[in-house]
């Protein structure tokens, strides 16, 4: 019996050692995130969202693999900038050209000559198993994405950004009801959206037929908005909230709060944000044993819910959104920006 206690003893510190590490890893990477939101200076999003994954995979990311990962992709980017001609003369060519290569990489299959043989390069491709991520965080994440060469709405955008960044330039993340892009600005085109699960420039006519996007999410700059960094911060804290929901679905909500609030004074229309900070103070409505306290807390809530339907957010099925998604391949001549279409060539 003294044996058994001693043994039980052992593996209940064990795993309680192991549990303070994880939240450990979640404080830290919070802090950096925040570090962030606090003096852009400190700005990196590649090692943003390593340390939100990082948290998640309990400090077990392969970060040599990572960054060989990353190496070997903005070489191929750079080879391509040096070896192609691109049919774009603006002065702005350079920083076109940057994200030309980035597309390609993403998006298109590319002949290579190595030691004079010929191979293929095989782009990335979209998964349809999961892509909310319900069964495993994991299934949104760019190293998984890395791994497997196949992604999602999440971890493809993501990825396009780090190597933008990584070639020197930028890339701004948007928008759209359950779904994040990439938008641009030439000289020659103004805006564009990139749409890196089907590869095709989409025009702004095939977000708004989803549906579910209001005018006053547009003007509030709930969608379609070219994201800074600071706002792709905020998108990387409620990452982190959702890693740590998943990891403790039974916390007090804390955290998941102040990842939240941060979120928001980065990007005060962020729905996502203000829903997960209303979802929390339900639960805490929910909770409150004091019959006046709880109808002050649900005055409150009901504010706080009344101010995300009117900066336009609606919510939208996970049906209706796959759905909306695959629209981009079966009418793709009706949504696809073709002034954008033939610019460049290898």
């Amino acid at each position: 019996m003294k044996k058994y206690f001693i043994h039980s003893f052992f593996f209940l510190s064990t795993f309680c050692a192991i549990a303070q590490n994880q939240e450990k890893l979640f404080e830290q990477s919070y802090a950096l995130l925040n570090s962030i939101i606090v003096d852009e200076n400190n700005y990196s999003f590649k090692k943003a969202v390593f340390s939100v994954e990082n948290a998640y995979f309990n400090n077990k990311l392969d970060t040599t693999f990572v960054n060989k990962e990353i190496k070997t992709l903005t070489n191929l980017c750079n080879s391509l900038i040096q070896n192609r001609f691109l049919a774009y003369v603006e002065s702005d060519k350079e920083k076109v050209n940057k994200w030309a290569s980035v597309y390609s990489v993403m998006c298109d299959t590319i002949p290579l000559i190595i030691e004079d043989k010929q191979y293929k390069y095989i782009p990335y491709g979209y998964d349809f198993n999961d892509i909310f991520g319900h069964n495993d965080l994991a299934n949104m994440s760019v190293t998984k994405l890395l791994q497997t060469r196949k992604g999602n709405c999440h971890s493809l955008p993501y990825l396009y950004k780090i190597l933008a960044e990584e070639l020197g330039t930028t890339a701004n993340l948007s928008l759209a009801p359950n779904h994040v892009y990439i938008k641009h600005q030439n000289i020659k085109h103004g805006w564009f959206n990139t749409e890196l699960t089907s590869g095709i420039f989409p025009n702004d006519a095939w977000i708004m037929a989803s549906g579910f996007v209001h005018l006053d999410a547009i003007t509030n700059g709930v969608y379609m908005k070219a994201l800074n960094n600071k706002e792709s911060i905020a998108l990387l804290l409620i990452d982190l909230a959702n890693a740590y929901k998943s990891i403790y679905p039974n916390n007090n909500g804390t955290f998941e709060l102040k990842c939240a609030e941060t979120a928001i004074s980065a990007y005060p229309n962020f729905a996502t944000a203000l829903i997960l900070k209303a979802e929390i103070h339900k639960k805490q409505v929910e909770q409150e044993t004091n019959e006046e306290k709880a109808k002050l807390l649900f005055t409150a809530l009901e504010k706080e819910y009344g101010h995300i339907h009117k900066i336009g957010y609606r919510f939208m099925p996970e049906e209706m959104y796959f759905n909306w998604l695959v629209t981009l391949k079966t009418e793709k001549n009706k949504y696809e920006n073709k002034k954008l279409n033939n610019f460049s060539k290898n």
